[in-house]
């Protein structure tokens, strides 16, 4: 075998403060279009210390309790103590919600047809897609095992699993590709928040066995002799939007291909369908798909560049 070509790609858990940004503007987008499917919707996030800030452009017929949405999402993924850093029922959230200028309203609804079934484009841009066989969902390997250890860390956490565990953490993933093939896992990096009491090496034990074993054995890649770093700085007792801002949009590689696709700077986040950003990029990935489900190619990407307005891309 000639010498591996390493690639390293990473993910975020839940708790990630960027990942906290991300999930409540996703999470007012639903439940505008739930209300309202014809919704306008750019929402951004920023979360830090014991404060939320939700700000953008929104045009709809229906009403949702932004706050409450808020709290809501803050909640089910674990932040309820001050003493986690980051509390649900006491942070407080500021609202600064304009509606979505009409210069670009009837640039968008001039281009959407009476049925529907094609919307104008509220913005202009580079979009991206993406797949290869490295995986059964054509992603690549890398990033798609860092996803699955930071949804198992999830998991461990919130069922009990590991006790001691806060929700922030990171996953990242370096694999040896012999040409295109994947071929072997070479390091394994978890970084999890935790208690004040957890002591460094029992959590490194556990988190080997309950979290990075079980996943690798999902992929069918060798992992024997992969190298393990579990919180390599030693302590990470201090995390989520205490330790740093979250901001909608800032995790955009770890939301795609990990790295290994080129990518056109937008986010996906709290923006409805007219926004290409998100639905060209959801696009092109679908062809993408099809070009690689149908032995047309092993990987490669589906570039895509609409204008304000058109539903057709240039």
């Amino acid at each position: 075998m000639s010498s591996l070509r390493l690639f390293t790609s990473e993910s975020v858990t839940e708790g990630h403060p960027d990942k906290v940004a991300d999930q409540i503007s996703d999470a007012i987008l639903d439940a505008l279009l739930t209300g309202d499917p014809m919704s306008r919707v750019a929402v951004e996030t920023l979360v830090t210390g014991g404060l939320v800030h939700v700000a953008g452009e929104v045009t709809t017929n229906t009403y949702v309790d932004i706050k409450s949405t808020v709290r809501g999402v803050v909640r089910d993924i674990g932040y309820t103590s001050s003493a986690i850093g980051f509390d649900a029922d006491s942070c407080g959230i500021t609202v600064s919600i304009d509606e979505q200028s009409p210069d670009i309203w009837q640039g968008v609804a001039a281009a959407t047809d009476a049925g529907g079934t094609e919307l104008g484009a509220g913005d202009q841009g580079l979009m991206f897609g993406y797949a290869c066989t490295d995986t059964p969902q054509l992603m690549p390997l890398p990033v798609s095992i860092a996803h699955r250890l930071t949804a198992r860390l999830a998991q461990v956490r919130k069922e009990g699993v590991i006790a001691g565990l806060r929700p922030d953490g990171k996953a990242q993933v370096t694999i040896g590709y012999d040409g295109t093939a994947p071929v072997r896992v070479e390091t394994v990096v978890v970084s999890t928040q935790h208690e004040e009491h957890v002591e460094t090496p029992w959590l490194r034990e556990q988190v080997e066995e309950a979290v990075i074993a079980p996943v690798l054995a999902e992929f069918e890649i060798d992992a024997a002799g992969h190298r393990s770093l579990i919180n390599p700085t030693g302590r990470f007792e201090i995390g989520g939007p205490k330790a740093d801002a979250g901001l909608t949009g800032r995790k955009i590689i770890v939301d795609t291909y990990g790295g290994m696709a080129r990518h056109g700077g937008g986010a996906f986040s709290g923006k409805d369908a007219t926004k290409v950003d998100r639905s060209a990029a959801y696009a092109m990935r679908w062809v993408a798909k099809n070009v690689v489900a149908a032995g047309l190619g092993g990987g490669g990407g589906a570039p895509g560049a609409p204008g304000t307005g058109p539903p057709q891309p240039g």
